[in-house]
């Protein structure tokens, strides 16, 4: 039998989402027909517990986990986490339409060892049905993940060292089109039906979903982020690490930062998001994106969504997903206004509570 990496609609669950610089956690209740956030915290990572998006030090990941879970309720046990990068395989693939899942299920292991360029016995896997191939009628498009087992056995000893039960673990860019739901009331009312971009730039990574209608069309993970834009703070100015990102938070840098530091990564990001954009374009044979979304903790730079717009001729903007929601009383809106483009990620995955998707 397949090594499950996903698994279907759980009980209410928080969203972690284990960065490289920092954890982020959402919890979300349903009522009716809406959304509520509960509760949320950030809370930074060690360093040098994280490298290139894998856990080095278990028991380090851990000890950050232990204390997200002192900000959660305690009835709260169950938790959604992510794996991402060059260790994550997704791809679709096409499938006789007259199959059942337990049919698919035998067929794909039948053709695992073609379509997944590790050992099988390294690998978890786990697909998920899409719609008819518009080509071939007879076929089903069929979206098949697969991340190497050590990568989710980590995270999931990770949250257990924390005292999380680990109930799903998604993929990153899958988490982040499940968001993009909860963003749409900031961009025209046409978005619903029109091909939206989401675009997460983290301190290491960048995630690209590429999203129409509610399906997930494109997704591209890119090694680039923030901590680029902290190493030129540190070589500049002569700062440490540490004081090298408060100055970036806090803005407490020379006049000149500008054109020293902040116009060179600015270009660099715009690269990086025109560069996934013209990917998707090519192969997907459409002639433009209509909406971009981002977040992420560099979507707090300053202006980056008119930088965005102005040079890409996209109407962009900056991600709040909590801004048509209920929030709890306790929680304190200053903050959250102030951080929450960074828990998209983490928000996709809160959402697993209420879907039945796979993914």
């Amino acid at each position: 039998m397949m090594k499950r990496l996903f698994q279907k609609q759980s009980p209410m669950m928080v969203g972690i989402d284990i960065g490289s610089h920092s954890v982020k956690a959402v919890l979300l209740s349903q009522q009716q027909d809406h959304y509520q956030l509960e509760a949320f915290a950030i809370e930074p990572m060690v360093k040098g517990a994280m490298s290139d998006r894998e856990i080095q030090d278990i028991e380090a990941v851990g000890n950050v986990l232990n204390k997200i879970r002192k900000k959660i309720p305690r009835t709260i046990k169950y938790a959604a986490a992510a794996v991402s990068g060059s260790t994550v395989i997704s791809k679709v693939i096409f499938m006789d339409v007259s199959l059942t899942d337990a049919e698919l299920e035998s067929q794909i292991e039948v053709e695992a060892d073609s379509l997944i360029p590790y050992p099988l016995n390294e690998v978890s896997m786990d697909f998920e049905k899409l719609d008819i191939n518009e080509s071939d009628p007879s076929k089903v498009n069929v979206l098949l993940s697969a991340a190497r087992t050590e990568s989710v056995e980590a995270r999931v000893a990770a949250l257990d060292h924390g005292h999380f039960a680990t109930k799903v673990i998604d993929v990153e860019s899958y988490a982040l089109s499940r968001a993009a739901n909860l963003c749409m009331a900031q961009l025209p009312e046409d978005a619903a039906d029109k091909i939206v971009a989401m675009v997460d730039i983290g301190a290491t990574m960048t995630l690209l979903s590429i999203i129409e209608k509610g399906r997930t069309l494109y997704t591209r993970d890119q090694v680039f982020g923030g901590e680029q834009y902290t190493r030129s703070i540190l070589s500049y100015y002569n700062k440490n690490y540490d004081e090298a990102e408060q100055a970036k938070v806090s803005g407490d840098l020379p006049p000149n930062y500008t054109f020293e530091v902040l116009a060179p990564f600015q270009t660099m990001l715009l690269q990086q998001v025109r560069r996934g954009v013209q990917m998707y374009l090519t192969t997907s044979g459409k002639e433009s994106i209509d909406y971009l979304v981002i977040s992420g903790g560099t979507a707090l730079l300053e202006g980056i969504d008119k930088l965005l717009t102005d040079e890409l001729g996209i109407h962009t903007v900056i991600a709040n997903p909590f801004g048509a929601m209920k929030v709890a009383n306790a929680i304190d809106q200053e903050l959250l206004n102030e951080q929450s483009p960074q828990l998209m990620v983490a928000s996709g995955l809160a959402l697993r509570s209420f879907s039945s998707w796979h993914i």
